[in-house]
């Protein structure tokens, strides 16, 4: 009838055939609108990222186009008018180092957590243990970071810091003379802030594996901890993964702890060549300077540093899927 159409439309016209008799009445049920809603809500979010994008592109433009690749791969950092220098790697390097010593201490703590409460823990006691877990996720970052500036902070100093430096001063990232207030308390402070988070979600992804997988190990002679690492943690191991991911975002990310335990070094001395000397990463120096910016260039430098964190948050989540999708071969929830 398609080819036919225009003929139709032509009859219409000129014998006053009801318009309705071309258009396609829609039917409006609470189906339609919820689907179509729950459409508009999903959109949102691909909206939201491609307008922040874009304005940190086109913000960042002055900077980018005063000192090129200088800006992405340069050390020096002067905001001083007319002698302006800006340059990100040390920012860039900070958040990894501190992102890394996060999740070298953190992500075992959290599978310690998860696997206890799961495998081992009474049920007296895993009730409690996991409230207080998940409540520690409730604590604000600048509770954390009172906490271990006033506190932690000397704890890290005296026991584990001092000793370092003392008998293996020699290695480069223990060099330097530590006081507390450095790349690796922030570290220390954020692998802390990710165990809620990691741990909670572990805890759960633990519980999801079948009592059939435990049962079929116990009947062939294996003991629990080879329950545990072969088939418990190999089941659910792209559900672990995502935890680690999620924490590796809340470390990347974090501001205010961090800000309070980095020791706020800028330029070259920022570069992280020792875990026990003072930095910065990208979200504290965005904090600490921005609202001071008065330059047009020197503000085009702080966002430029957040497209930066942008784009390395965007590419640890795309990491992340290719991860899970390519290399443990996750596809609709189960493990090739």
């Amino acid at each position: 009838m398609g080819k036919h159409y225009p003929r139709l439309r032509w009859i219409a016209l000129n014998h006053q055939i009801p318009p309705k008799f071309f258009t396609k009445k829609i039917k409006i049920t609470g189906d339609f609108l919820f689907k179509n809603l729950a459409a508009v809500i999903a959109a949102s979010a691909i909206v939201i990222l491609i307008i922040t994008g874009y304005v940190l592109t086109t913000d960042s433009v002055p900077v980018i186009e005063r000192f090129g690749t200088d800006f992405f791969f340069g050390t020096a950092w002067n905001p001083v008018e007319g002698r302006e220098v800006f340059g990100a790697l040390p920012y860039v390097l900070g958040t990894l180092v501190t992102s890394g010593i996060a999740l070298l201490i953190g992500v075992p703590l959290s599978l310690g957590i998860a696997i206890f409460l799961v495998e081992m823990a009474p049920r007296s006691l895993r009730v409690p243990i996991s409230y207080l877990v998940e409540l520690l996720a409730a604590v604000p970052s600048v509770i954390y970071g009172l906490w271990g500036l006033f506190i932690f902070r000397f704890w890290i100093l005296n026991y584990i810091e001092i000793p370092l430096s003392t008998y293996l001063g020699w290695i480069p990232i223990f060099s330097g003379t530590p006081f507390g207030l450095d790349l690796f308390t922030a570290g220390c402070i954020l692998a802390i802030m990710i165990i809620p988070t990691v741990a909670s979600i572990s805890k759960e992804v633990i519980s999801a594996v079948p009592n059939s997988i435990r049962e079929g190990a116990y009947s062939i002679g294996a003991t629990k901890w080879e329950v545990i690492r072969h088939w418990v943690i190999s089941y659910g191991r792209s559900g672990i993964f995502g935890a680690v991911i999620l924490g590796l975002g809340r470390a990347v990310g974090e501001t205010m702890a961090v800000s309070m335990l980095i020791g706020n070094a800028t330029g070259p001395a920022a570069m992280p060549t020792s875990l026990f000397q003072p930095g910065q990463t990208m979200a504290s120096l965005i904090a600490n300077g921005f609202l001071e910016a008065t330059g047009e260039l020197e503000v085009a430098a702080y966002v430029g540093v957040g497209l930066i964190l942008l784009i390395m948050s965007l590419l640890i989540n795309v990491g992340a899927h290719i991860m899970v999708t390519k290399v443990l071969k996750v596809k609709g929830g189960a493990v090739e």
